[in-house]
Formats: structure tokens, sequence, C-alpha cells
């Protein structure tokens, strides 16, 4: 892994981070009938905290392009899912909360996690081609988990239905990162007529628009500890299987290897779930009041 790829992947996850927390503090105030429909975003487009963590998100995510396309999106997935530790600073310094002996664990099992699933899997490009039943047969199976969440989630929006379009979301966001990748790698063979003629690049921008909305309905009939956890945690595992699945990034596969890299994805998931459930994390809970007339509580 480049010093590049490490420095790219890292920025984006702040910019990421920081934009999730801002967009949160946004959405929770939105109307519940804008839950799961583009009226939410025309909403929240008046929001002027809510554009700045779209900003940073947007940020985020060219930087996270510029890192796919000089690294594996298996190197760069696992980078990505460390904002989560930049939305905690950002939360813990409006709080005002110290990280004691629960946050602390949870940075270094994430942190930990990270560089031990690279370290053993080592990932690193391989096959150019890949059977193209494979990758739609991938790409389905992703698109489809989400759906089964999205279709869940309208069942129980006040329950776990947050947490459910957080899994779809980071679902398709993974998704989005891979083919990020695939349209980068059309760009640098064929030009622009090579990366407009194919249909990925179409594909990134949909699975955008539709994982925004999916996050900001989570946002907004949840708390951030209740949605981030499992959108910090699908994204790198979608990412990763279809990076092996249809793009030919390769692990390592000796039993030890494999231990490694299992134990780094099960201490990142255990990290993030420490982090979301501490103090310093956002729990308040959803408000429906018009986004337009956004009012900023005493003592924020």
């Amino acid at each position: 892994m480049s010093l590049t790829v490490l420095v790219l992947a890292l920025s984006a996850a702040c910019c990421i981070g920081f934009g999730f927390v801002l967009q949160q503090d946004a959405a929770r105030q939105a109307p519940l009938g804008d839950f799961l429909s583009l009226r939410l975003l025309l909403d929240l487009v008046r929001v002027p905290r809510w554009l700045a963590g779209i900003g940073c998100m947007v940020a985020g995510m060219v930087l996270g392009a510029l890192a796919l396309s000089y690294g594996e999106v298996s190197v760069v997935e696992p980078l990505l899912a460390t904002n989560l530790l930049f939305a905690m600073a950002l939360s813990r310094r409006l709080t005002g909360r110290r990280l004691g002996r629960r946050g602390w664990a949870g940075l270094w099992l994430l942190a930990g996690g990270v560089a031990a699933f690279l370290v053993a899997g080592r990932p690193h490009g391989g096959r150019a081609e890949v059977d193209p039943l494979r990758h739609w047969l991938v790409v389905g199976v992703v698109v489809g988990l989400a759906l089964l969440l999205t279709a869940h989630a309208k069942r129980s929006r006040m329950g776990s239905g947050p947490a459910l379009l957080a899994l779809a979301a980071g679902l398709l966001y993974g998704l989005q990162d891979a083919l990020t990748r695939a349209t980068g790698q059309r760009f640098e063979e064929g030009g622009w007529d090579a990366l407009l003629g194919g249909w990925q690049v179409y594909a990134v921008v949909a699975l955008g628009v539709v994982g925004l909305v999916l996050v900001q309905s989570a946002f907004e009939t949840g708390t951030l500890r209740g949605s981030l956890p499992a959108l910090t945690a699908a994204q790198p595992l979608s990412g990763v299987a279809c990076g092996i699945g249809f793009l030919g990034d390769q692990l390592r596969t000796t039993p030890e290897a494999l231990a490694g890299e299992a134990a780094g994805l099960v201490a990142i998931v255990a990290g993030i779930v420490l982090l979301s459930r501490h103090p310093a994390m956002p729990g308040g809970a959803a408000k429906a009041v018009p986004v337009a007339a956004e009012k900023v509580p005493a003592g924020r």
C-alpha cells in the first residue's frame, strides 16, 4: 500500500465522518412525511448545516475516488471505515465528553482491525477479466439485499428501520466504490468515449442518489448511534466483496492469513459498535419539525 493511497483514503474518511455528523444534526429535524422520498433532499437543501455536511461528504467522495484510482478496493474500503473515528472526534467536541475506556477500546479495535486485515490479507490486483455472469451475480446480490432491507425498514421506520436503511445504504455505497474503481479503469483505457459509453458511470450516479436518500431517511427517523455503525460496517464489507467478486482483487488465502483477515474484520465491527454506543455520539430522537425553519437549540 502506497503512502498516497493511505493519505487520500484517511482524508476521505475524515471528510465523510464530519459530513455524517452535520447531516444527521439537520436531517433529524425533517418532516417524517418526507421519509424515503426525494422531497427530503429538497427540504434539506435549504438547511445550511446540511449543505455543509454534504460539502464534506462530496469532498470525501472525491478523495475516495482518487484513492481508488491508485489502490485496490480491498485496500481503500477498510481505511474508509475509519470515518467513524472522525465522526466521533467531532461529536466529542460538540458534546464535551471524554473518550474514557469504552471510547479508547473502540478506537484501538477499529484501527487495529483495519491494520490486521491489511497486513494479513495483503490485498492486491489480480485478474484483469472477470466472468460477466459472476459480475452481475455480485451486483444483483448486493442490490437485492439492499432492496429487502429497505422494504422491511418501511414497515418499522421508528424501530429497527434506521439501522436497516443504514445497512442498505452501506451495501450500495460499497458497490458504488467498486464501480467507481471500474469507471476509472475504463477512463484510463479508452478516455471519455469509453467512460460515457459504459453503464458503470451512470450506475455510480444512481447509487449515490439512492444511497443519499436512504442515509438521510435513516438520520431523519433515528439517532446517529443507531444508524452510523450499520452504515460504517456494511460499506467496507460490501466494497471488499465487490472488489474480490468482479474487480479481480485478491487476498492471501493461507490458513494464517484467513484467520488474520477474519479477526481484523471482527475487530473493525466490534470497534464500530463500541464507538457508536459512546456517550459522545449524539443520541437525540428525531424531531418532526419543518426543516425550513431550522433552529439551533440552546447550548449547541
